[in-house]
């Protein structure tokens, strides 16, 4: 283990909560008759962009649009590797109108942006590790997108099967800690198929490992510069895991996304 490790800027791209709430369900954690604090979700969601402006990353936002309430859930929108962006094309018609929005700010941003064939939603199910793409399916993202996304970027894909539905997006249940290197990822065993499972031990032997609790915590709705990780509080034992091998965790609390299925990770685009 390093005795310090280095952290590495990172540019994000994130939605302010103007207009979130739950108002349909489409995933085990929401329930339309779930009151929303608009204002708590909103000093909850400053406090995160806070967080990440005194660590030193550039933050980029997106103007959200009235009646699309997980707009906020940035990471869904598209996939960026070395300046390429993979859009998305999500599962529920109630959320393809912000493929859109997303694509307007990142074309205005000088980039292209591919429209992927299949369903995929971004970063939710795509995590880029320094070497290759691990991919989700089972819920939301499609195999097919996963080899449209390695025509795409060039890049091996390895392909992940997700098991339990309350983790039904990879960022839900794995994160990468540093892309750089060997790099290293935090994951919860439980939420993949058994081969899934060989597949992560043998590519990350030395991977920390999360309880359940921390998984139902969103603990690994994570975002980690390669030493500092910004991780909901309420993943204590992750935590102090992280703490032993190296990492400095920087708890910020996102517990009203937690309403919709979402989490730190879900708020955040990264831009490479």
């Amino acid at each position: 283990m390093p005795e310090s490790r280095v952290p590495r800027r990172r540019r994000f791209l994130v939605c302010e909560p103007r207009h979130f709430a739950v108002q349909y369900a489409i995933n085990p954690w929401m329930h339309p008759d779930t009151p929303v604090d608009v204002d708590l979700a909103q000093e909850q969601w400053q406090t995160l962009i806070r967080a990440y402006e005194a660590h030193g990353h550039a933050v980029d936002a997106v103007e959200p649009a009235p009646g699309l309430p997980d707009m906020v859930f940035a990471a869904n929108s598209a996939f960026v590797v070395a300046g390429r962006v993979f859009g998305s094309l999500f599962h529920a018609p109630e959320r393809r109108p912000e493929s859109q929005h997303y694509e307007t700010w990142f074309k205005s941003a000088g980039y292209d942006v591919y429209r992927p064939e299949n369903t995929c939603e971004g970063e939710g199910d795509l995590v880029w590790t320094g070497r290759y793409v691990l991919a989700g399916h089972g819920f939301r993202t499609t195999r097919e997108a996963h080899r449209e996304a390695q025509e795409f970027f060039g890049h091996p894909v390895v392909s992940l099967t997700l098991v339990d539905p309350r983790f039904y997006h990879l960022d839900t249940a794995l994160f990468v800690l540093e892309d750089e290197g060997d790099g290293n990822i935090a994951y919860y065993p439980e939420a993949f198929s058994p081969g899934s499972r060989e597949v992560l031990e043998r590519l990350y032997p030395n991977a920390v490992l999360a309880t359940r609790e921390d998984a139902l915590a969103f603990g690994l709705n994570s975002v980690s510069d390669g030493r500092h990780v910004f991780i909901a509080p309420q993943a204590e034992t992750l935590a102090a895991r992280l703490d032993a091998h190296g990492y400095v965790p920087v708890p910020v609390d996102l517990s009203e996304f937690r309403k919709a299925g979402g989490g730190i990770k879900c708020c955040t685009q990264e831009i490479r």
